[in-house]
């Protein structure tokens, strides 16, 4: 393709929002893939299993006590953690959407090509917001997964995000309804993290999950990158999710048709990500005891979705408000609604 690296350039910014280049992007794949491949044979090995990651792989895939085994047990469930997710949420967070949202299957005359979930919001801001959970061919939906996907499709992820968004004040209705993918998505897979802090994951096999998740994120860089601008072929993609992913085969594949055909589109969920988690360290180190989660969320979320830069400068001025309110003996500091 003619011009076709500068193209993928303009690509890697409009998705992700930065000023990385696709071997930036690869480089901090590999160190992530590395990293969480590192947590998920850690614990394979305090599981006690005998056997290699590709056998332990394969426990969870054929284990019948890993799949619901009806329908209504896989809605149950995904219910069940939406319900612990909303209790914890003041804990977490100072304002709360006052919109509401439920828990629906997916039509079955759509399920058999859908995802596995995904959220439902609301066009017109006043009705309440969906999470839709597949139950077509329950073999294919692990329960130790069900954690992950909740927090990420309904709270505090994309309902909590996209609800507070269509409720902010004194701002254009496009800002209300703008989706920035970095920001979405990155705030997604920060909330499947953020459910260790609250508690969500019981057990090391939901852990795992929540690593599985986290792993096909990170894949995305090293095999979009790969693929766009270092002459990576679609078997050489599908080599390298196969040996490093819990995917399976047929994922792997839809997934890496997506990235040829989409190119630059899945960078944004990791590396906004990995932005959300830079703005908490930085948060947290320079407020120390005076950092107050709740304060820092409310940060990110109140003035809707934004390019990553942005998100930056409104940390930043949380955190000048957050120090200063403190020299002066005041408490917190008013929140700032616009850039």
């Amino acid at each position: 393709m003619p011009d076709g690296d500068a193209y993928y350039a303009m690509l890697i910014r409009q998705y992700t929002t930065l000023d990385l280049s696709a071997q930036e992007i690869h480089r901090i794949g590999l160190s992530e893939v590395a990293r969480i491949k590192s947590e998920m044979e850690a614990i394979i090995d305090g599981l006690g299993f005998e056997g290699s990651f590709a056998d332990f792989l394969e426990f969870l895939r054929t284990d019948p006590q890993f799949y619901a085994k009806t329908p209504q047990e896989l809605l149950n469930r995904a219910a069940w953690i939406a319900k612990q997710a909303d209790e914890k949420l003041p804990a977490f967070f100072k304002t709360l959407p006052r919109m509401p949202y439920g828990v629906r299957a997916v039509p079955d005359a759509i399920a058999p090509n859908y995802t596995t979930g995904r959220y439902w919001g609301p066009v017109d801001g006043v009705r309440g917001g969906l999470y839709m959970v597949n139950t077509h061919a329950l073999d294919k939906r692990p329960l130790y997964s069900l954690p992950s996907l909740t927090l990420h499709e309904a709270v505090p992820g994309h309902h909590l995000q996209i609800a507070l968004a269509r409720e902010i004040k004194d701002v254009p209705e496009f800002r209300r309804a703008m989706y920035v993918v970095a920001f979405g998505e990155g705030w997604g897979l920060y909330t499947e993290k953020l459910g260790v802090d609250m508690g969500i994951y019981e057990t090391p096999y939901e852990q795992f999950g929540r690593l599985t998740y986290e792993m096909w994120r990170a894949g995305r860089l090293v095999v979009d990158t790969g693929i766009h601008a270092m002459g990576w072929s679609r078997e050489e993609a599908v080599a390298f999710f196969t040996e490093n992913s819990a995917l399976s085969l047929h994922n792997i594949n839809t997934e890496v048709d997506r990235y040829i055909s989409w190119p630059g589109q899945a960078l944004g969920y990791k590396m906004g990500e990995l932005k959300l988690l830079e703005l908490r360290a930085r948060a947290e180190k320079a407020l120390g005891d005076r950092f107050d989660i709740r304060a820092f969320h409310d940060a990110v979320l109140e003035n809707g979705s934004l390019p990553l830069p942005i998100l930056e400068q409104m940390i930043d001025r949380y955190i000048d408000r957050e120090t200063a309110a403190t020299q002066n003996g005041s408490g917190a500091a008013a929140s700032l609604h616009s850039p």
